[in-house]
């Protein structure tokens, strides 16, 4: 599988709106306004906040990024996270290779080896449609069944974190993992 070469990280960084991608157990099948939050560590991992809300209240988890071999330069990082949140007790660690990036960091195809997961992410809550065919395109020449994709429905203006009633039943994480 082809992945970006060469990607710069601190470019990376930042807020992507998660535009399509394969339903998976981790996240509610109810999810809207779904993104992803990175932040460069001074140890060079990065910080993952995941984000969806899911019955007005918003749903998160955080967890690890780094690279899966410090010595390439091919984007292909190993993401962790710790479940339950609230305690951190079992890793769950997931590939994530950044398989196309434009030029200006604009919009991203993410994928992994066993190409049950894919998604599509964006700067902004949505992409034009000719951008979003071609990464669909891509993503098929890379032999994923893009038929499984789903587009994420997102709200305009989108959800600000500080504004959003929490989901403070602490079982989003649950809820994922049993797929509602």
């Amino acid at each position: 599988m082809e992945v970006v070469k060469g990607i710069d990280l601190a470019r990376y960084m930042g807020r992507w709106y998660e535009i399509a991608s394969f339903p998976s157990r981790f996240q509610p099948k109810n999810g809207t306004n779904t993104r992803a939050t990175y932040t460069l560590k001074d140890d060079g991992t990065v910080n993952v906040l995941n984000e969806t809300w899911s019955d007005g209240k918003r749903g998160f988890i955080e967890g690890t990024a780094y690279k899966a071999d410090p010595k390439s330069d091919e984007a292909k990082l190993k993401v962790r996270f710790y479940v339950p949140p609230f305690l951190p007790v079992f890793p769950v660690t997931g590939d994530y290779w950044v398989l196309y990036l434009d030029d200006d960091y604009q919009y991203a195809l993410i994928g992994q080896p066993s190409r049950n997961y894919l998604w599509i992410l964006c700067r902004q809550n949505h992409l034009d449609e000719e951008t979003y065919n071609k990464l669909v395109e891509k993503a098929k020449e890379e032999g994923y069944d893009v038929t499984k994709l789903k587009k994420t429905t997102h709200t305009n203006p989108p959800p600000e974190t500080e504004d959003a009633p929490a989901d403070t039943k602490g079982v989003w994480w649950l809820k994922s993992i049993l797929g509602r």
